[in-house]
């Protein structure tokens, strides 16, 4: 009767519980990071994942006391379709000199009204993490533009520029002691 849940932001359940003899009980989970604070938890149902699955890995997801959305099997579920453009032309708007990396990030915070700036976020993510996932909504949609990784961020992953788990992304981080 276990679960069989993913944290994946991006792998499509329907393929992980393909590989099973449990298909049905195979859902994602995808907390967001830090996991600790964040309170959305995306529950995703694959092609086979029953009712029963999905009100089981809900429920669990309460008694974490994060916030359970139920959604369907599609590339990127929902934060991270709508996340994956933020971070794009954040980066289109770097790669063309419109702004530096703390100013983009000063304005997404201050006037738009988010928590951190796109590059912020990306450091504290990885952007290995976030280049592997927009690599793969982009072949998974086929190509399709708004999905398309960005040359910076491809060349900062080449080069070991990670984020904080790094000590150098779009910002350089001190080693804490």
């Amino acid at each position: 009767g276990t679960l069989l849940a993913s944290n994946t932001s991006s792998l499509s359940i329907t393929a992980i519980a393909s590989a099973t003899q449990i298909p049905e009980r195979a859902v994602g989970m995808h907390f967001f990071n830090p996991a600790h604070i964040m309170k959305l938890v995306e529950i995703v149902q694959g092609q086979k994942t029953t009712q029963e699955s999905i009100q089981r890995a809900a429920e669990l997801s309460g008694q974490l006391g994060t916030t359970p959305v139920v959604v369907t099997d599609t590339p990127g579920f929902i934060v991270n379709r709508v996340a994956r453009p933020f971070y794009g032309e954040a980066l289109r708007l770097l790669g063309e000199n419109v702004a530096s990396v703390e100013e983009i990030d000063r304005i997404v915070r201050l006037e738009g009204g988010f928590a951190m700036g796109p590059f912020e976020l990306m450091d504290l993510i990885g952007l290995d993490v976030n280049f592997s996932v927009t690599q793969s909504m982009y072949d998974q949609f086929f190509g399709e533009p708004r999905y398309r990784p960005h040359p910076i961020q491809k060349r900062m992953v080449e080069s070991g520029m990670l984020g904080k788990k790094s000590g150098q992304g779009f910002y350089t981080y001190k080693e804490e002691k």
